[in-house]
């Protein structure tokens, strides 16, 4: 599978460069070359001479009205906890400006391989498995007031998720104000890989409100300020996950990061499945502040979370990209995140007279942590004379992650690398 991806995305980028050549045009012969403008022989031609062309006007090409444009990625992630990512990915854009219509479609393929330490934990030496995404979506406005519509699903071979929403914008202000309604809704069905969802699959459901103010403050800067409400219902809990348990005087004793072989060897024979709260309601805040100088750009965001499970965040995220003449663009990246665990969250879970305990979880994602994030990135556009409607370019992202109180790791170190090019159609 991956080297059948890997393939038809070297099929299109050979395709890409051949586009570049071809707007590279051939030296003209010595006799058709144009003088310089600065030439005697510059003079326009003599109309009364007989070997002189006829006279035409020119007339400028028509403009064309539907853009489009093609993009390609190829990413690979890797961490230190032996899971291995490889994503390529297809995305199409379309629009009329005229007419005030715009549509968006992408396709990717996750091929994983894992073994991570949940896995080894579980007995499972090795992992693999593919997942296929998709979506669409459209947007209509032709004046002030426009709409949009979005649909997207996830396909792999123990899980299957659809999502459909809609928005809705008003400009104010000769446009100098932008507000922004949405909702979406949301379908998953969680199994077991080799088993069909007849025979085992428990669902979960989404509805999500979301609401957003563009303001322009001055030609070259923007803010946008948002918030989010996810209510999500249904058992979120992974039918894979298995929870060591301790008797209450082990359970007291166990440090973070205490490896495999010391759980195994202190836990109790009991070992149920993860179990986590039916229902979710997740609220966010957040703010994009971006500012074009005379040759460079800022991006700035922060965003604020909580949850009714207890668990709340900050994620900030910086970027800057630079213009280095016209073709290179040279872009850096920073983000840092930090979290609370949810409130039924524990390093060792106990076993009492009580029996097990009702809410109980594995997820290291949903413990305390930090991490913090730094990348690079560039961009160069090709063609000949001048840069022309395609580029080619990378970026780099690396991850240090703390987990502040979790069994088995304390910390990952994550990498993920992508290929991107883009033309115009």
């Amino acid at each position: 599978m991956r080297l059948q991806l890997t393939s038809a995305f070297l099929l299109i980028i050979l395709l890409v460069a051949a586009k570049g050549a071809a707007e590279t045009p051939p030296p003209s012969p010595p006799e058709a070359r144009p003088a310089d403008a600065g030439s005697p022989d510059a003079a326009k031609p003599d109309a009364t001479s007989p070997t002189s062309p006829p006279q035409t006007e020119a007339r400028p090409a028509a403009p064309r009205r539907i853009a489009g444009r093609l993009r390609g990625e190829l990413a690979a992630y890797t961490d230190s906890d032996h899971v291995d990512v490889v994503t390529p990915s297809l995305s199409l854009d379309l629009a009329d400006a005229t007419q005030g219509w715009s549509a968006h479609a992408d396709y990717l393929v996750d091929a994983v391989s894992a073994a991570s330490v949940d896995i080894v934990s579980s007995a499972s030496r090795h992992w693999t498995e593919t997942r296929q995404a998709g979506g669409a979506q459209a947007t209509f406005k032709p004046g002030d007031l426009g709409v949009g519509a979005a649909g997207s699903f996830s396909s792999e071979p123990d899980y299957l998720a659809w999502a459909t929403g809609g928005t809705v914008t008003l400009d104010l202000d000769q446009k100098n104000l932008t507000l922004l309604a949405g909702y979406g809704y949301g379908h998953d069905t969680i199994g077991r890989s080799g088993t069909p969802f007849s025979v085992f699959s428990h669902s979960l459901t989404r509805n999500a409100f979301n609401g957003a103010v563009t303001i322009v403050m001055d030609p070259a800067t923007i803010v946008v300020i948002g918030g989010d409400l996810i209510l999500e219902r249904g058992d979120q809990s992974k039918p894979y996950r298995y929870v060591p348990l301790f008797s209450p005087g082990v359970a007291a004793g166990i440090a973070p990061g205490t490896s495999i072989d010391d759980v195994n060897r202190l836990r109790l024979q009991e070992r149920p499945l993860e179990q986590l709260p039916l229902a979710r309601d997740r609220y966010a805040a957040w703010g994009r502040y971006l500012h074009r100088y005379a040759h460079a750009t800022l991006r700035l965001e922060e965003r604020l979370y909580t949850d009714t499970w207890g668990l709340h965040a900050s994620s900030s995220d910086a970027r800057f990209m630079i213009d280095r003449g016209d073709r290179w663009l040279l872009a850096s990246h920073v983000r840092f995140h930090a979290q609370s665990p949810v409130s039924f969250w524990q390093r060792a879970y106990t076993l009492t007279d009580a029996g097990v305990p009702a809410l109980r979880t594995g997820d290291r994602e949903l413990g305390p942590l930090w991490s913090a994030t730094g990348g690079i990135g560039v961009r160069w556009k090709g063609g000949r004379p001048q840069p022309t409607g395609w580029s080619i370019g990378g970026d780099l992202d690396v991850t240090w992650t703390s987990f502040l109180d979790d069994l088995y790791i304390g910390s990952r170190l994550a990498g993920i690398a992508t290929f991107v090019w883009e033309t115009d159609l």
